[in-house]
């Protein structure tokens, strides 16, 4: 259902027909709350999800839960979370142990984690650049031998808040390394928000003419600035058919200082609905999801998106 209806829809050229929106809410949205959120609220949250029209729902981390306590329940609702016919369900994984918890839990998506600078890998992963990618190298191989997609994030593609402006030869390089390795995607994170359009157009040349091809990179924009619809767009036309959102826009990042929200998956839904570019996500269902969800991590959400249809009944469908 196109949520635009009464206020018109004009595509723009050299844009795609269709976007996959990889839904994070679930892992990278809810790790970053300072409150431990109920198994049973985040069961209920991809089962929303599903039913909003998502294909791709990152599920949760297997993680220490030292680390990353929010998430400390993994099993459970990997176990409980009905896997639907059509939805993927990625999980983070950190290391070996992590791919065989994933394994036994029938896991068929998984992804891992590195960094473009060697600030952030030190701080998020205890290791350098090229020892957290040794590390997953085991990982992603033995993931690919029994059948499973491996998307690789790389973050502080664009800047790091100890390092600065990152340069894109080194990111380049980085990448191209993580595919390597094997992963099936690549997602580019502007982990600290600090992207621009020229900038994010700047580093996906340099990808392709690196023979990274477009079809495997995702963009994952952080909203710090107010960016992450410019820089989705810029990508799109450069050829990008994979984004990263999150529902009412949760996240952030627990290891990089100023990283707030991620672009909202409202805001993302309405722009390319007005573009004419199909999702398969409903969005009513989408915003009552994030209303829903507010309302059990006790704080409001951050996507315009959300408040301004969950305030409008006239906009309701």
């Amino acid at each position: 259902m196109n949520p635009l209806p009464h206020y018109g829809v004009d595509p723009l050229p050299g844009l795609p027909g269709s976007v996959t929106i990889c839904e994070v809410g679930p892992r990278d949205g809810l790790q970053n709350e300072q409150a431990i959120v109920p198994a049973d609220v985040k069961v209920e949250l991809v089962a929303r999800l599903a039913d909003a029209g998502h294909t791709v729902i990152e599920t949760t981390s297997l993680v220490h839960p030292k680390w990353v306590p929010q998430l400390a329940d993994a099993e459970e609702v990997l176990r409980r979370v009905e896997r639907r016919p059509g939805v993927r369900y990625p999980v983070l994984v950190p290391n070996r142990r992590g791919l065989d918890r994933a394994l036994d839990l029938g896991v068929t998506d998984i992804a891992v984690f590195a960094s473009a600078t060697e600030s952030f890998a030190k701080a998020n992963l205890n290791r350098t650049v090229d020892e957290s990618l040794e590390m997953f190298a085991p990982v992603v191989a033995r993931a690919r031998e029994a059948g499973l997609n491996v998307r690789g994030y790389l973050s502080m593609c664009w800047g790091d808040p100890w390092e600065g402006e990152v340069p894109i030869p080194q990111v380049v390089a980085t990448a191209s390394r993580l595919l390597r390795l094997g992963c099936t995607e690549l997602s580019l994170g502007d982990t600290i928000g600090v992207a621009t359009p020229g900038r994010v157009a700047a580093l996906l040349s340099a990808l392709t003419a690196a023979d990274v091809h477009i079809g495997q990179i995702a963009v994952h924009f952080h909203d710090t600035y107010g960016q992450g619809l410019a820089n989705t767009l810029t990508a799109l036309r450069a050829g990008v058919r994979t984004v990263d959102a999150s529902a009412g826009g949760l996240g952030g990042c627990p290891y990089a200082g100023g990283a707030t929200g991620n672009l909202a998956t409202e805001d993302l839904v309405w722009q390319l609905a007005g573009l004419g570019i199909h999702t398969g996500i409903d969005l009513a269902k989408l915003v009552d999801t994030s209303v829903w969800l507010a309302e059990r991590i006790g704080r409001p959400l951050t996507s315009g998106t959300a408040r301004a249809l969950a305030t409008e009944p006239s906009t309701k469908h």
